[in-house]
């Protein structure tokens, strides 16, 4: 294999590798490409991608955060224990936006003040957040009848098209315009990329560190809001299967576009690409386990691409 070919592999081949998976579905699972499935996979991959915008963001700046599963589970059970007890919707909203803001908050302070590596603080913060998930409810999920409204937030459609698909699509374009059309994106990329230079080139490194938790951890809220709404519940461990499928989605993405960076752009086309996955698996009736297995080859793969930029992150002091 000569050097071009390699070097277009390296920069298109996981894309190839994801319209080849479409089209192999688009063929031979039925129903696939009907617009109701469509819609339905826009749908199923919400939540996925609002959080891989989240971890995305923290990435950036060579900080990982493992806590926004979890966090997002105690934002859920915050949010919705307000609704069951009948508290106003307004105020249940925002103390699930606060309790994920307050742990992303939470997660720069520890890693920027007391210095402590992102992978073991982070992991910290979510076991806390997951034991007062389970504290809160005692184990048990917040049911019943909701307010209307608040569902509708979750369950919602706009001629046809599922609301949180358009807020998924809302909060996509808006992370991308931080990330590339304004000076904090821009320095979060920098201080990513080297935090020393970009210190002596007089950006708020800590800050700057700080801001991409703390939207990690506001993304977790968003997507607690908008679980608790479509689900009509909330248990401690509503948000505990997306903490692979977020990663690997980013992980995907950087393989993809801005090859070895995490990027917005290419968290979306990464969590789009294993929705298809999934729903082209069920449509064709693969056994339940079949999906984790190729999750895992995704982010082994996908790990062993952008390697540099990972190992970085998960050891960055």
């Amino acid at each position: 294999m000569n050097k071009k070919t390699k070097t277009f592999l390296g920069k298109y081949g996981t894309a190839l590798g994801g319209l080849g998976v479409f089209l192999f579905f688009a063929i031979f699972a039925e129903n696939f490409l009907s617009t109701i499935n469509l819609l339905n996979v826009l749908k199923q991959i919400s939540f996925l991608t609002i959080l891989s915008m989240g971890f995305s963001f923290a990435l950036t700046t060579s900080e990982l955060d493992l806590s926004f599963a979890n966090v997002c589970s105690l934002a859920t059970v915050v949010t919705g224990g307000l609704i069951h007890f009948d508290y106003p919707v307004s105020l249940a909203i925002f103390m699930g936006l606060m309790t994920g803001l307050g742990a992303g908050l939470l997660n720069g302070l520890i890693v920027t003040g007391l210095k402590v590596p992102s992978l073991i603080a982070t992991l910290a913060v979510s076991s806390v957040a997951n034991g007062l998930a389970f504290w809160i409810t005692e184990g048990v999920a917040f049911v019943g009848r909701w307010p209307e409204a608040f569902v509708y937030l979750g369950r919602g459609k706009i001629l046809g098209i599922p609301v949180l698909a358009i807020w998924m699509i809302i909060i996509a374009l808006v992370s991308l315009f931080i990330m590339k059309q304004t000076r904090l994106g821009i320095h979060m990329v920098f201080t990513g990329e080297a935090d020393e230079a970009a210190r002596l080139g007089g950006i708020q490194v800590k800050r700057m560190k700080i801001l991409g938790l703390a939207l990690s951890g506001l993304l977790a809220g968003v997507t607690a809001v908008l679980l608790a709404a479509s689900l009509s519940s909330a248990a401690p461990t509503s948000a505990g299967d997306f903490m692979l499928t977020s990663m690997a989605a980013v992980l995907l993405g950087m393989t993809m576009v801005e090859p070895g960076r995490p990027n917005v752009l290419g968290s979306f086309i990464g969590a789009l690409t294993i929705g298809i996955l999934s729903n082209g698996l069920v449509l064709m009736g693969a056994p339940y386990y079949v999906q984790d297995i190729l999750l895992g080859i995704i982010i082994v793969a996908s790990v062993s691409i952008s390697a540099s930029t990972i190992t970085k992150a998960a050891f960055n002091v």
